[in-house]
């Protein structure tokens, strides 16, 4: 494979691995705790409608529902996922997934938090960093966790393309 072709591959693969953990996550914190999963329609909903020129809202769940919003949402997540582990590479390399180390793993993840801090959550009407919210640390609180899981997640795709995939 080429020079490009393996990084593009690594952060496909990376990106996809610690999403998927996070979505599980969500799946184990929903059933045990009864913590609603985030609703990857609105997500939809919300980048749908900046196709349009709408970029905030009042409340996303508010706005005209669009056709596809749920499948425009989940892939919306997995290649925001990808994005961030392509941002992990571009930062530390490839040579990072031959040995990977958490620290950048959780750099990466929890500094992700910053974009739906002081992006989607305004966006979507939840206010920045969801000062909007009825519990705005609790949610500040979640989206931390959330996306130290995503970070954890990245780590152990690392590892597991070191101990199984081609170096």
């Amino acid at each position: 494979m080429s020079d490009i072709g393996l990084p593009v591959v690594y952060a496909i693969v990376l990106g996809i691995g610690a999403t998927a953990l996070l979505d599980l996550f969500s799946w184990l914190r929903q059933r045990l705790s009864g913590i609603a999963a985030p609703d990857f329609a609105l997500v939809g909903r919300w980048v749908a409608h900046m196709g349009k020129g709408r970029f905030r809202h009042d409340s996303i769940a508010a706005a005209a529902p669009v056709r596809g919003e749920r499948e425009l949402g989940w892939s919306v997540h997995y290649l925001t996922g990808i994005a961030f582990a392509s941002f992990l590479l571009a930062v530390w390399g490839a040579g990072w997934v031959r040995q990977p180390s958490i620290a950048p793993a959780l750099i990466v993840g929890v500094g992700s938090v910053v974009a739906p801090l002081l992006l989607m959550q305004p966006g979507m009407g939840a206010g920045i960093a969801a000062r909007r919210t009825r519990n705005p640390w609790i949610a500040r609180a979640r989206s931390v966790l959330t996306h130290t899981v995503f970070g954890t997640g990245l780590y152990v795709s690392a590892w597991a393309i070191s101990a199984w995939g081609p170096g």
